[in-house]
């Protein structure tokens, strides 16, 4: 195989392959032997088909199979030993190709960029460290104590309240008719709550364990039996117990039976926890601080191939007007991803970070635990879109690089506390807002300067089509 790299512009290159006549007829008779061996012909042996014959039957096929993997083999061999990389699929123009002869074509290959990495070496970044105050794990945990339920029995002779928890059988009918759920056994409804019929906690209010009560309420409308939808029914119940909901006692025993070892251990979670939610918006602001500074990473050139490639999906559901009015926008937008794209894949490369098959599992199953019993549908969205898998697995991917870039970085460290860390979270918040609404404003006013630009130019038109008829009538005269 020879190979010429020729007519290089910038980026581009017009790489020409030479692949000589004995090599393509080895190509072409593995081929044949292949078809050979699984083809019987009448009045010959199996595998002893003669080529012409075979060529007669198969030769069209058979040179457009060895073409593509000549093509194949050969185009990969050439970037690998000449160290290019494309931006892009190359194009191929066959120039010379057929059975006896050698194989000719020209590639024509944008190249990746050349990126110096070691500018992101000079990169700065706010890193928080947020030190949670105790008294706020506390009121964490008592939050979580008030909202924990703790019923325990009253006595014989309590009468229900609203917020007791009322323990009884019943039955019921409507209009004297038995209806499909008209028994339960050991129904519990917190008084006040209003979740089993519109009006029946109300009537069980003053009851005591052991009375017997006859509520009367008027079924829904979307009863399942439409027949008695919006009738009155009388529940019989039977009460077997009223409980009081006791404070939960904030201990170790309270610990445990929320995972922990005892209550200092679930003290530090809480406290690890709190960290958590705002380490996790505070390293979003990190990252960002980052990719910003990865636009002044110097680029030569910017592959229009790409560039083109990126406007046409951020341009994915706009009118095609839209478009072309935006397209200067659209254009500096799609600069800035796709260099921020290349700079972090080329660090990625360069410091040989990828993403493991138990990575992008670990991922899918976080997304099982945020959606608890959904998991067979996640699971089949992933199996049935590989769009979804590879973009998860870029965000994945992203993160490790981010993570590495900030190891490598020059990190600003920063202990804050929990006050401080809402004030940054809120002035980050008010400056994403006022960038949404400058944006729009923007937008507006280049709308506004449109209209009244087309407004004058018809204007203008119109005064010129008077014109030359005024003075074309004096040029007459």
């Amino acid at each position: 195989m020879k190979v010429t790299i020729e007519n290089k512009k910038g980026l581009g290159k017009d790489i020409k392959v030479i692949v000589d006549k004995k090599t393509m007829d080895s190509y072409l008779e593995e081929r044949y032997e292949e078809i050979r061996k699984n083809y019987t012909l009448k009045g010959f042996r199996p595998g002893k088909a003669p080529r012409e014959i075979l060529k007669r039957q198969f030769g069209e096929a058979i040179m457009g199979e060895v073409l593509d993997k000549v093509l194949k083999d050969t185009s990969a061999k050439a970037l690998e030993e000449n160290k290019i990389r494309p931006a892009t699929q190359p194009k191929i123009d066959l120039k010379k190709y057929g059975e006896g002869k050698e194989l000719e074509y020209v590639m024509t290959v944008t190249e990746l960029p050349e990126i110096d990495t070691k500018q992101i070496q000079n990169i700065k970044f706010d890193e928080y460290k947020v030190k949670i105050d105790k008294k706020y794990t506390d009121e964490r945990i008592n939050q979580i104590a008030k909202s924990q339920n703790n019923f325990q029995d009253a006595n014989t002779n309590h009468k229900s309240t609203k917020d007791n928890l009322v323990v009884f059988d019943y039955t019921a009918k409507s209009e004297g008719k038995d209806f499909k759920g008209n028994e339960g056994k050991n129904t519990q409804l917190i008084l006040g709550k209003d979740l089993f019929i519109k009006g029946f906690d109300d009537q069980l209010i003053g009851v005591k364990k052991n009375d017997t009560k006859k509520v009367e309420v008027v079924l829904p409308e979307n009863f399942p039996e439409k027949e008695f939808a919006n009738k009155k029914a009388i529940f019989e119940c039977k009460i077997l117990n009223v409980k009081i909901n006791h404070e939960v006692k904030v201990n170790d025993e309270f610990a445990k039976n929320l995972g922990a070892k005892d209550l200092d251990g679930l003290k530090d979670l809480i406290s690890k926890q709190i960290n958590d939610e705002y380490k996790n918006s505070l390293d979003i602001i990190s990252k960002n601080q980052i990719l910003d500074q990865l636009n002044k990473v110097k680029i030569d050139d910017i592959p229009k191939e790409l560039i083109d490639q990126e406007i046409k999906v951020m341009s994915q559901g706009l009118p095609e007007e839209e478009v072309k009015s935006k397209n200067k926008e659209l254009e500096t937008q799609a600069k800035k991803r796709i260099k921020t794209g290349l700079i972090l894949n080329e660090f990625g490369q360069k410091n040989n970070i990828n993403v493991t098959e138990q990575e992008l599992n670990m991922e899918i199953q976080k997304q099982f635990q945020m959606m608890p019993g959904q998991e067979k549908m996640v699971k089949e969205y992933y199996e049935k879109n590989p769009s979804a898998i590879a973009s998860l697995r870029g965000s994945i991917y992203e993160e490790k690089i981010i993570s590495e870039i900030k190891k490598q970085a020059k990190a600003n460290k920063k202990d804050i506390s929990k006050e401080e860390a809402e004030k940054i979270l809120k002035a980050e918040n008010e400056k994403a807002s006022k960038d949404v609404v400058n944006k729009k404003i923007q937008e507006k006013n280049k709308q506004d300067k449109d209209t009244k630009s087309a407004t004058k130019t018809k204007k203008t038109t119109t005064s010129k089509k008077t014109v030359p008829k005024k003075t074309k009538k004096v040029s007459k005269k």
